[in-house]
């Protein structure tokens, strides 16, 4: 939730005022004008579509930025064959790049159908110079380019391009502001990501985070709360508190405080039932911050934490701050505190010297932890970071065969952790219906485990008691009760 500006109330006699948000409402107001011109011209309102690559953190941007858009005056788009496209970028993985030049290049042959169409790219990606400079040489028929920093400055960006008919770039290096009170448009009506840092300070030696999203900053704990207060006013029951390392929270306010308080406070929040949040780090993963999850009653029973490599030579190389044996202890401590906790995590083959010796450590892990999933990676080389330049890459067909066996080992411990639940019954969030059971719905656990189950809308946004009849692999076939 937002304190809602009426745009119809704003005055266009003087300059944009300088103070935020004040200034991206005079904006909005703005292109209000030019889409009230469109809807004349053309005898429609013109359409947004926003595509988001990447994590949590980017699927809340998206939110944000289409917040903005429709405050201006813009209505959803379906697909790319819209009158406003914007792709949310990641660069977390070569892949995700190039994935996106693919698009802009399908994007080129839509606008030369529509010429009035206008092409928008943010996100993580358009903090690479290279990137910037490759797209204003080779596709220059992409309208406004902006990165990570700013992307409150959504409807300021689309006014110049409008009034400069020109290319338009916006990159900041880096930003110390915290805009708030700006619209957002909810994927969910029962849930929602709630932003509560930004940036990092770890610089993993393989990771483009840092530098793409800037250095940690915390939002004050008074906004947080106002925000959830909120949101559960609105009709949602279980927010996601998202930071690339929650557990730094609070760390660069003017007077500190932990994450772990900051989720005592949250839970003080009357009408609030479920608590998640990503990603914590294990290296600041503190006793007290177990101690809150153990005593808990809206703290969901799931945690993810990546330990990117069982090799402790390995997680040195890495800058990870931890050993294997360190990583233990804390899952150790965390299944003593929860014993029905979910524990799931990121795995990272063939990071540069990666030998076998060190994979099978890497295995270790996953057959003493028995997470109930896993998100596996092959390394992938990100110019500008320490591990880019490292010697001893692994070749190709090794990480392939280690990844194989990595995930292979993942999937058949899940599948028989997941077990562990059938024939219980489980409260689930009902989130939306099934895409390929007619007649069912889908929801999660409180340990974030998918469940499909018999039910119609009516049920979505409830949280009910359902039987968990079958496990399924990563999911469960359940009866409402």
């Amino acid at each position: 939730m937002y304190n809602r500006t009426d745009l119809d109330k704003i005055e266009f006699g003087s300059a944009p005022p300088a103070e935020e948000p004040a200034r991206q409402y005079y904006f909005m107001a703005k292109c209000q004008d030019w889409v009230r011109e469109f809807e004349q011209k053309k005898g429609r309102r013109p359409t947004a579509f926003i595509q988001t690559f990447g994590c949590q953190m980017n699927a809340r941007d998206s939110e944000k930025l289409l917040g903005i858009l429709e405050e201006a005056g813009f209505v959803h788009g379906a697909d790319e064959n819209s009158d406003f496209v914007l792709y949310n970028t990641c660069t977390v993985r070569e892949n995700a790049n190039l994935k996106v030049y693919g698009r802009l290049g399908y994007l080129g042959g839509l606008k030369r159908k529509n010429p009035d169409m206008l092409i928008a790219l943010c996100g993580c990606m358009m903090q690479e110079p290279q990137v910037v400079e490759k797209i204003r040489k080779s596709y220059r028929h992409v309208d406004i380019i902006f990165g990570t920093h700013n992307i409150f400055r959504l409807a300021e960006l689309i006014f110049r391009r409008l009034t400069e008919k020109k290319m338009v770039v916006d990159i900041w290096e880096g930003t110390d502001a915290i805009v708030e009170d700006l619209p957002v448009e909810r994927k969910y009506p029962f849930k929602s990501g709630v932003n509560i840092m930004f940036g990092c300070n770890n610089f993993c030696s393989y990771c483009i985070v840092p530098y793409v999203r800037g250095r940690e900053r915390s939002r004050n704990p008074e906004d947080i709360i106002h925000e959830i207060e909120g949101l559960v006013a609105d009709g949602v029951v279980e927010v996601m508190l998202l930071g690339q390392n929650v557990n730094s929270y609070g760390k660069t306010l003017k007077k500190p405080i932990t994450f772990a308080e900051l989720l005592r406070r949250v839970e003080q929040i009357d009408g609030l039932e479920r608590i998640r949040f990503m990603t914590s780090h294990p290296k600041d993963l503190s006793d007290e911050l177990i101690e809150v999850m153990k005593n808990s009653r809206k703290i969901c029973k799931h945690l993810h934490l990546p330990v990117q490599s069982g090799s402790s030579r390995i997680l040195k190389q890495m800058n990870r701050k931890y050993t294997k044996e360190h990583y233990l202890e804390l899952v150790d401590k965390l299944r003593a505190a929860v014993p029905d906790i979910s524990l799931t995590t990121d795995i990272i083959v063939g990071f540069p010297g990666e030998a076998e010796e060190d994979f099978q450590e890497t295995l270790d892990v996953v057959r003493r932890v028995r997470y109930d999933s896993a998100f596996t990676f092959i390394y992938s080389k990100r110019t500008g970071t320490p591990a880019a330049a490292m010697e001893d890459q692994v070749p190709e067909d090794v990480v392939k065969d280690r990844f194989d066996r990595l995930l292979k080992e993942v999937q058949d411990i899940a599948a028989q952790v997941v077990k562990r639940d059938e024939g219980t019954v489980q409260k689930v969030l009902v989130e939306e219906m099934d895409t390929h059971e007619p007649g069912y719905v889908t929801g999660r656990l409180s340990n974030n485990t998918v469940v499909h189950f018999p039910g119609d809308a009516s049920l979505i946004g409830q949280i009910v008691d359902v039987s968990l009849d079958e496990a399924r692999g990563f999911y469960f076939m359940g009866t409402k009760r």
